[in-house]
């Protein structure tokens, strides 16, 4: 018998297969060992056996192991040197290698990382430099914008409080410098110029106690002077020279509330001139309520009635001429507002209000106001009874002429005011022709609330 088949004989003693098996558990291993020298019924149950056999076969397989590693120890030997030279040959080399990539990389942080580190941290301060210059030139152009419109302000200041003409056209100029100053501050996102002013107690300062203050003045200033716009009164027109005064201080207030009304945070093709439309709404919605309570006391005492049509004629007539000035006054270009299409739509001063108004016409919306609350005034008085009612029942011819002629006057401009193109001209049959409607309304709520 050879060597081979002797190894053979030894190692097929063993079930390799059984052993080697993916599914193999030790417990069912066991389990069938046992089983396998013992009857199911037996009690108790003879392990001795089994475990012999599992002890002769680790004594065998370790005697096998040693018998190949015995008659295998010289091809072992010199494989297992073979593969240690080549390791040695292996490592040399790596050494070698090694020590030169060390070397090359020392050198490599020498002359570039050490250098870029150098470069990167002088690049740091450069930028934190530049940051810095930027944000003094802004502090700079703000202090100086700070100080144009406290020079700026102090004019208007000085022409009225003292005995000189009042320089009107400084509140548009003290607007665009307010416009300048904020189109800084507002741009405060990484990268603009007004990134970090916030933080800056100089500009903090600013805003507190100079731009803040007059601002609010100069809004309060221009409200005030559409507040009390009036070319003319009850008892006469203005000459033209105080009309044309008129008409320019008007101009600036409105000019100077269009540019500083809030952009920010709005479309700019939902903006609209809130402060200058606020104004306007509170000017023509004084009118009204004084229009109305006089006029309703007039109905209620008729000897005072032509008086006071009189004054609500020439107030209306100041509705008119400020809807004249205003249509033909150009919206001046909003530094803070990219140029829309539908901006230059509304390419006057004018359309802003009209549209928030969802009217027309201001003499027309002037007139269906208040005729809308003077109903309920004359239902109270004939609801009253008495002297008023029976005087204002009998004189309800009268009264309706005297209204159609207030409407009709009302809604013309002063001579001091040319109508824009597309008005009427002064013609009686053009005039009552124009606003028959609103003739129509203001007539119907007195005279058909009357009764019979």
């Amino acid at each position: 018998m050879s060597a081979n088949e002797e190894g053979e004989d030894e190692a097929s003693y063993i079930d390799y297969e059984a052993f080697l098996d993916p599914n193999f558990k030790p417990s069912s291993f066991a389990n069938t060992l046992v089983l396998a020298t013992n009857n199911p019924t037996d009690t108790p149950l003879d392990l001795s056996t089994p475990l012999s056999k599992v002890l002769f076969d680790a004594q065998e397989l370790d005697s096998h192991i040693h018998a190949l590693t015995t008659r295998s120890a010289i091809p072992l030997l010199t494989h297992t040197k073979e593969q240690t030279d080549a390791s040695k040959r292996i490592i040399s080399e790596v050494d070698s290698q090694f020590k030169s990539l060390n070397e090359s990389y020392k050198q490599l942080e020498k002359e570039v990382i050490q250098k870029h580190a150098e470069a990167d941290e002088v690049r740091f301060v450069a930028a934190r430099l530049w940051e810095t210059l930027k944000l003094g030139r802004s502090v700079g152009r703000c202090l100086q914008l700070g100080r144009q419109l406290e020079v700026q302000h102090s004019e208007w200041r000085s022409g009225s409080s003292t005995s000189q003409k009042e320089d009107h056209r400084a509140l548009v100029r003290c607007a665009h410098t307010v416009l300048s100053l904020r189109e800084i501050t507002e741009k405060n996102a990484p990268g603009e110029e007004g990134h970090g002013l916030e933080k800056v107690d100089a500009i903090k300062s600013l805003q507190d106690h100079v731009v803040g203050p007059i601002e609010r003045s100069i809004k309060a200033t221009s409200e005030q002077i559409i507040r009390e716009f009036s070319i003319g009164s009850a008892s006469g027109t203005a000459t033209f020279a105080q009309s044309e005064e008129a008409k320019a201080r008007i101009m600036s207030a409105a000019v100077t509330l269009y540019l500083i009304s809030p952009t920010l945070g709005v479309r700019p093709d939902k903006w609209s001139p809130q402060l200058l439309v606020q104004a306007l709404e509170v000017y023509l919605r004084n009118a009204l309520q004084s229009s109305i309570a006089s006029l309703a006391r007039s109905l209620a005492t008729l000897p005072s009635l032509d008086r006071t049509l009189a004054e609500v004629s020439a107030r209306c007539q100041n509705i008119v001429a400020l809807e004249i000035i205003l249509e033909a006054a150009k919206a001046p270009p909003h530094p803070l507002l990219p140029t829309q299409k539908s901006t230059l739509e509304k390419s006057n001063l004018l359309q802003h209000l009209l549209t928030y108004l969802e009217t027309g016409s201001l003499a027309s919306y002037f007139w269906r106001s208040m005729a809308g609350s003077l109903a309920t005034r004359v239902q109270e008085i004939i609801n009253r009874g008495g002297v008023s009612a029976r005087t204002l029942k009998s004189n309800r011819t009268a009264v309706g002429e005297v209204i159609r002629e207030c409407v009709i006057r009302g809604s013309q401009p002063p001579s001091t005011i040319a109508p824009t193109k597309g008005r009427g001209t002064k013609g009686d049959a053009e005039k009552t022709g124009t606003w028959d409607r609103e003739v129509a309304v203001m007539v119907g709520s007195v005279v058909n609330n009357l009764g019979r």
